[in-house]
């Protein structure tokens, strides 16, 4: 659905506000932009005189508000500048001259155009439409309550300029308030469709007219016959806007896959001397299994664990695919300078010592070398990088082997070990394990266009705390996770403080909710933490991809079958309500003081058969689409039994072409750790003492299922 627009009309007002060094536009150049793009107001009129106020009031007929209209009073109310219920000419006039005094006493040195007079909009309720440009998205939508307590409430949404009408109506859904606009008590539904036309209108305005930097509907009085924006502000951008740099899908894949994929890597900075950089890295290409060309760039050195060495890497004999920077950060130019001379596509920039330590000058320096020469660098400050595929470990780390589909990639080096960490501890099976640091080039996008297309990879995992170009990082994750899931752990969740702000979309804007709706609105699986990301990360890839919303829970333990319906809700999972012949069906195999229904509770003194009855029956009835499963140590059955016939059950299941998520909590003594190692194995994601965290894993499949558009309603 198009949105027409009288650009004409918005450039003549945008250009006057410019010509006369303003950046706010007055409330009757708001609507007239309000009226360019389609937005409903109420009737109104510009006052310069008392009596001329009376005269709208009268033309407009009915209760109206009179507010101040001055370029240099934005917030109306704090002046004593809006007078509200107005009726009859003695009464307008009286406003009028009340407006004139309270502004002057504000501000006397004001410019003041007049007084808005406007029909009073009365009923429905009032919500906040708005935009504001974030530094890191750029031009982003807001919807919530309005009114005075917007600040106080804020049930607010953002998703990312522009919106189709289709997003738009999922904006209006999403706010906690959404059921008061629906109609709560039996009070009248508003007009939703009409609220969501006036988000899609707005969106439009900012993304076309990228000057706005901000803009407020406040309030917009939504009805069951429309919505109306009662109040119009809008700022402009001040200064001059930079576009980050950006390069091509096919540019990006052309420099990534010569950095995981090399035939030659050079080690500048190599050394022989056991505890120097350059000597873990050098070490960790041979001892990695690294097949291509290793050279080690060292000036004082012939040869360095048996391969030759070169001063510079001008003097290596054939192409370069990656050069890896292990010597001091203020050596880093020159060597740089001399791969871009060699035509070196790709740097790996472990030192630190850069930005990171309030040098950004040298940064500086060393990013436009880089560009100047067309080579990508990844770094500075890393632990480097893993990419199994090509048994590559360009890191100081420890070698890598255990080959799977997850790859992981951090901002911070400590998170770096914990990932590493994690990942053999758990023996997780990775592609890629990046080092990002001061991102001074690639980034999150770079490497989601990489994974995307990537056959080594089936699941992305990434540790951020914040984007360099959050519009790139949204068109490449929306590419991805139509095909692959990614999770984001975002560093900074709690409340950056508000930020300076002329408006309430742009106080608003001011924490982490904006990251929040916008990567959901990516199809990115947020973690709250490092454990969820890291467990999401393991649990992803062994999970089929859900069907529908149907969840089950068979349960060895009344106590457990609580606690997972509980963990159910925390994770925005449906528990499926079983029909009579599902429940008659389980009723079978459990024991009269069992319970069916939802959990079905086999109670703990049952023997494995029982087990592995409701299990099958779960799996193979098709209305049911994911299994939770709560088993609880028993002698009758003891750990590793349940785990083997859950196997070998589930097995069964994949030979017959059905193949639906299982996951389990195991309680019991030490021995349902081996027990839930074993599942793991069986790609039944499993955990012993807790029932959160399978859960959880289940929930993160859904929500990714949800955004890919796998689910049936």
């Amino acid at each position: 659905m198009a949105t027409e627009i009288d650009t004409a009309a918005v450039r003549e007002v945008l250009d006057k506000v410019r010509a006369e060094g303003r950046n706010a536009l007055t409330a009757p150049e708001g609507k007239r932009l309000c009226d360019a793009c389609g937005i409903p107001t109420p009737a109104e009129g510009l006052a310069t005189t008392a009596d001329e106020a009376a005269e709208l009031a009268a033309a407009i007929g009915g209760p109206v508000v009179c507010k101040i209209v001055s370029p240099d009073i934005l917030h109306k109310t704090e002046a004593g500048g809006v007078v509200v219920g107005v009726e009859g000419p003695a009464a307008t006039r009286a406003a009028y001259e009340r407006i004139l005094a309270s502004a002057k006493a504000h501000d006397p040195s004001a410019t003041i155009t007049g007084v808005q007079v406007q029909r009073l909009l009365e009923g429905g309720q009032e919500v906040i439409v708005g935009a504001t440009t974030d530094p890191t998205f750029g031009k982003v939508v807001a919807f919530g309550l309005g009114g005075v307590l917007v600040e106080v409430l804020k049930d607010v949404t953002f998703r990312l300029a522009p919106l189709d009408f289709a997003e738009a109506r999922t904006m209006v859904e999403d706010i906690k308030a959404a059921e008061v606009l629906r109609g709560a008590r039996g009070a009248e539904p508003v007009d939703l469709d009409a609220l969501a036309d006036v988000l899609r209108r707005v969106s439009a305005l900012v993304t076309d007219f990228p000057e706005i930097r901000e803009i407020d509907l406040n309030p917009v009085f939504a009805t069951a016959t429309g919505a109306c924006a009662a109040d119009v502000r809008v700022l402009l951008e001040t200064g001059a806007s930079t576009e980050p740099v950006r390069h091509s899908r096919e540019e990006i894949l052309r420099v990534l896959d010569r950095l995981m994929n090399p035939r030659s890597v050079a080690v500048i900075g190599a050394s022989a001397e056991t505890g120097k950089i350059g000597n873990s890295v050098l070490k960790n290409l041979l001892g990695g299994g690294f097949a291509g060309e290793i050279h080690p760039i060292n000036p004082k050195a012939d040869e360095i664990l048996g391969h030759t060495a070169y001063p510079s890497i001008g003097d290596v004999p054939g192409e370069v695919d990656v050069a890896v920077f292990a010597i001091p950060a203020k050596f880093v130019p020159a060597a740089l300078a001399d791969c871009g001379a060699k035509g070196v596509p790709a740097a790996v920039l472990i030192p630190s010592g850069f930005a990171e330590t309030g040098n950004a000058e040298l940064q500086d320096e060393v990013v436009a070398i880089a560009r100047r020469h067309g080579i990508r660098l990844l770094g500075p400050n890393i632990y480097g990088y893993y990419y199994t595929p090509s048994n590559l470990c360009a890191t100081f780390c420890t070698p890598y082997d255990v080959r799977g589909g997850v790859a992981l990639t951090s901002q911070s080096g400590g998170i770096g070990m914990a990932i590493l960490g994690y990942s053999r501890t758990t023996r997780m099976g990775v592609s890629a394990i990046v080092g990002l640091g001061n991102k001074s080039d690639v980034d999150e996008d770079d490497l989601l266009t990489f994974f995307e297309q990537d056959e080594n990879t089936q699941c992305v995992a990434m540790h951020l705390e914040d984007l360099k170009d959050g519009r790139a990082f949204v068109d490449a994750a929306r590419r991805m996770t139509k095909k692959k899931p990614v999770v984001v752990l975002k560093a900074g969740r709690t409340a950056l403080g508000a930020r300076a702000a002329s408006s309430h979309t742009g106080a608003l804007a001011g924490d982490d909710k904006v990251y929040d709706d916008i990567l959901r609105q990516a199809g990115v699986v947020r973690a709250p933490g490092l454990n969820e990301m890291l467990d999401y990360a393991r649990a992803l890839p062994l999970l089929p991809a859900p069907k529908g919303e149907n969840v089950v829970i068979i349960t060895g333990a009344g106590g457990s079958g609580v606690l997972l319906s509980d963990a159910c809700v925390e994770a925005g999972l449906s528990l499926m309500d079983i029909p009579p012949d599902l429940d008659e069906a389980f009723r079978k195999f459990i024991p009269p003081f069992g319970a069916a229904g939802n959990p079905i509770d086999i109670t703990g003194g049952e023997p494995p058969s029982t087990y592995e009855a409701t299990i099958r029956l779960g799996l193979s009835d098709p209305r049911i689409h994911a299994l939770i499963l709560g088993y609880w140590h028993t002698i009758v059955t003891p750990p590793m039994v349940f785990a083997e016939l859950t196997a070998r059950v589930v097995e069964e299941a994949r030979a017959r072409g059905i193949d639906k998520p299982v996951v389990a909590s195991l309680a019991g003594d030490t021995e349902v750790e081996e027990a839930a190692e074993y599942l793991f194995e069986h790609r039944i994601v499993a955990y012993p003492y807790t029932t959160e965290r399978p859960v959880a894993a289940l929930g993160a499949k859904f929500r990714w299922a949800r955004a890919a558009g796998l689910l049936t309603p």
